[in-house]
């Protein structure tokens, strides 16, 4: 008999995995008793009764703390409901074969130690002593992780559902969602089989459905499942339920034990196959599933190799289980960008089990609240847009994702699927050149040219990598002569209307009511007065703003700009990151190079810092903006994309004569980093403000319009703050940081660096963090200190400072 549907409710939830169910239970929990969750099946069927059972994952913040979350509410969920969740906590090794690998560990254990994680390196004898049986003579050591464990996915979904029907729920099962409902851009309710239901918000947990029900009403969910089977070995006396759980990644295989006596192993293999080929089918359930005969007879061997006494025919059970996977193994969290009221929990990568309980409390937050309770840039739905939905882009992509699970954590890590998506027109001419491009957004950019000598390819180590001579010249061309970038990938909107400059002054904190052709470095701020992102935008008409952001955040700043037009404004946001392109002309004798290009005046009285003019190169129209990221004289070309390759060559043409030279985007990290600039998703994000990122200049309290979060800066220029920004400079030449590195203060532990790169003009590694203090933070607290930065494990004398480490001619970018 089909269950009785209601007509409405305040939450409904699509789908009753463990995601959903853990999202109904902590809805419940946080006082949202109107939840309704359907599912088409059964209650913690379909991926979650696959599941492989492990609770852990690695061991670096943000994203930790969702995992010991749910280990935490795993162990308490059966006494509050009296379902057992199977929660065992054996604790987890996670095993290094490599000196690399070492060196990823060495890195990650300090900063996952200072978030309050337990967690110890350990050697291979002390590996065998809490695993005897495993083979160690290849393993230079691990990490020990004792508070993780394992529990049963399917019994702690149903858990989860009877906890959140104990706190007023309704839990609904045998009821497909064939759409849901929506009107003038906001979902409003589902339609099923039985009926339509309306509601307040939807949450769409529906797994690998996710992606179809989303797309069906304009919205982008980039998930696809690939097979991810496991097997069951037979009982064997040493296999005990008390050993750990171990993850082996340089075999690119996990394990652990049962109750029973039974070793379950699975793999996260190089490369994997997505699961359909054609359409989902129309009846939403799943009707057969992948072998993957391949890969589990890689993990078999290497389960005997590292257990030998498994013997040669040790596993008589499997499970072909399915995960759904992301484009960048992250999973996704939020309100969707399309469509409001419609928030998603989707693609967890095979690590639904881990991440549950905590995703589930802090997306029951985000939907209650309407904003997330804090800085979960790293799985938000926003990170993604509609070239990332592409059906064959997943396919291929998924081939990819579930092996870099377990891949070294390499710097600049380069994905290799799915590329070629988005190219510039100049993609040609710079592979000419040499480029070795990277891809951000699903564009292809240069991030280094490759010169006689170094291969055209990516070479990966903690140290100095194989492109390091390359890019310290064309650092060396910026900051002496002059070097030319392709920056087509930034993103570029138009605001236009009568309402434009009210629109913009109430998101920046600094004055957008500004005469036409100023050019501003800006900011957009949330109620906290943190940074939702960094910005600069230029007047070009009365009514009409150009805008530049960050290649990684079109979606992310539409959104936010769009959602803060209020019905009654004239103000309309196109993105026109496709119709324009950018070419960057910077060094010391960039004007001399393009003064053979224009008949411009481009002199400092005639073209200040900070502004922009039409002028005509090539017969193009340019919009010529006097603006830099690389701290030198220079300017960014924006003109129509399908002029830049004209503009291009002409650049080209005066190339020798000037000695041009071409550069990437590693070369712009080390050049600003030399220059302080900070970057939007490191160095300042929606948790850092104006005054504790050291750019407060930018914050126009007294200006006559009000903007997002001026009282809460009003309230902190008041009281001071806590926290500073602050660059590092490492005394010893040969060190090299990434960012991620530990910070001590005086021999104390005090945070992590937020970006770290070299300095090819300083010779020496540079980094930001920020300096914390129990008190009210000042200039001498900063600077009054002795600091040291963490390396693997080796702590290096650095100088701080808060000013540009590099400035010898006191800006000399406004001359």
């Amino acid at each position: 008999m089909s269950p009785s549907l209601p007509k409405q409710t305040r939450v409904l939830i699509i789908g009753g995995g463990i995601i959903g169910c853990s999202v109904a239970y902590h809805l419940t929990r946080q006082g949202c008793r109107d939840v309704v969750l359907l599912e088409q099946g059964e209650i913690g069927g379909g991926a979650t009764s696959s599941a492989s059972g492990l609770v852990g994952g690695a061991p670096q913040a943000p994203l930790r703390k969702l995992i010991d979350a749910s280990a935490r509410l795993y162990a308490a969920l059966e006494k509050e409901t009296g379902i057992p969740t199977g929660w065992k906590q054996v604790g987890s090794l996670v095993l290094a074969q490599t000196e690399d690998r070492m060196i990823q560990y060495r890195r990650a254990v300090p900063l996952a130690q200072a978030s309050g994680l337990d967690v110890q390196l350990i050697s291979p004898d002390q590996v065998n002593e809490k695993w005897a049986l495993l083979e160690t003579g290849d393993v230079r050591g691990a990490m020990w992780l004792p508070a993780e464990g394992r529990a049963d996915a399917r019994q702690t979904a149903l858990a989860f559902a009877k906890g959140a029907e104990l706190g007023g729920a309704s839990i609904l099962s045998g009821v497909r969602v064939t759409g849901i409902l929506h009107q003038a851009g906001r979902a409003i309710g589902v339609m099923t089989p039985q009926g339509e239901i309306l509601a307040e918000k939807i949450v769409l947990c529906a797994g690998m459905w996710s992606r179809q029900l989303a797309l069906e009403c304009g919205v982008n969910v980039p998930v696809y499942p690939v097979g991810h089977p496991h097997l069951l070995s037979e009982t064997h006396p040493g296999l005990v339920a008390e050993l750990a759980g171990v993850r082996d990644p340089d075999s690119a295989t996990w394990f652990h034990t049962d109750d029973r006596g039974h070793l379950i192993l699975g793999t996260f293999p190089k490369q994997s196959r997505p699961w359909l080929a054609a359409a989902f089918p129309a009846d939403g359930i799943e009707t057969s599933l992948p072998e993957g005969g391949d890969q589990l007879t890689d993990a078999i061997v290497a389960a005997q190799r590292r257990i030998p006494s498994l013997g040669q025919d040790g596993f008589a059970g499997r499970v072909n289980g399915l995960a759904t996977f992301t484009p960048d193994t992250q999973f996704i969290l939020g309100e969707s960008p399309e469509m409001n009221g419609l928030f998603v929990a989707a693609g967890f990568n095979g690590h639904s089990l881990a991440y549950a309980g905590g995703a589930g409390d802090v997306l029951a937050q985000w939907v209650l609240a309407g904003e997330q309770p804090y800085d979960l840039w790293g799985v938000d739905i926003r990170r993604f847009s509609a070239f990332q939905n592409n059906r064959d882009f997943l396919r291929q992509r998924v081939t990819e994702t579930p092996g870099l699970q377990y891949r070294m954590a390499w710097p600049n890590y380069e994905l290799e699927t799915a590329r070629g998506t988005r190219k510039s027109p100049l993609h040609d001419r710079l592979t000419a050149q040499g480029a070795v491009f990277g891809s951000k957004m699903a564009i292809e950019r240069p991030i280094w040219f490759a010169r006689p000598g170094p291969r055209p390819t990516m070479d990966y180590s903690y140290g100095r990598q194989n492109w390091w001579d390359c890019v310290a010249a064309e650092h060396r061309a910026a900051r002496e002569n002059v070097a030319v970038w392709d920056q087509s990938s930034f993103t570029k909107f138009l605001l236009k209307g009568r309402d434009a400059v009210r629109v913009l002054d109430r998101l920046s904190p600094n004055v957008a009511d500004m005469p036409v052709g100023k050019f501003l470095y800006s900011g957009m701020l949330n109620v906290r007065g943190g940074y939702e992102s960094d910005l600069c935008f230029t007047r070009i008409a009365g009514d009409q703003y150009y805008i530049v952001t960050g290649s990684g955040q079109p979606t992310r700043d539409w959104n936010w700009i769009q959602q803060h037009i209020r019905p009654e404004e004239d103000a309309v946001l196109t993105d026109v990151t496709h119709a324009y392109g950018a070419i960057g002309v910077m060094g010391p004798n960039s004007r001399r190079l393009l003064h053979d290009l224009t008949d411009a005046d481009l002199s400092l009285a005639a073209f200040p810092f900070s502004s922009s003019q039409w002028q005509s190169i090539a017969n193009t129209n340019v919009l010529m903006i006097r603006i830099t990221y690389v701290g030198e004289l220079g300017w960014e070309l924006h003109m129509r994309m399908d002029q830049i390759q004209g503009v291009f060559d002409a650049l080209l043409s005066v190339a020798t004569k000037h000695g041009l030279t071409h550069a990437g985007f590693y070369a712009i990290n080390s050049l600003r980093m030399e220059k302080a600039y900070r970057a939007w998703g490191s160095d300042i994000s929606p948790g850092d403000t104006p005054y504790e990122a050291g750019l407060g200049f930018m914050v126009k309290l007294d200006k006559a319009a009000d903007f997002i979060g001026k009282e809460a800066l009003r309230k902190q220029k008041a009281t001071g703050v806590k926290r500073r920004l602050a660059s590092f400079v490492v005394e010893d030449p040969g060190v090299m940081l990434w960012g991620g590195e530990r910070i001590f203060r005086d021999g104390k532990p005090m945070g992590a660096t937020t970006s770290g790169y070299y300095g090819f003009t300083m010779g020496r590694a540079l980094a930001f963090g920020y300096v914390k203090s129990d008190g009210i933070i000042t200039p001498e607290f900063v600077l009054g200190g002795s600091y040291t930065i963490d390396f693997a494990g080796k702590q290096y004398p650095a100088q701080v400072l808060l000013q540009a480490p590099y400035d010898p001619k006191n800006e000399r970018i406004l001359i």
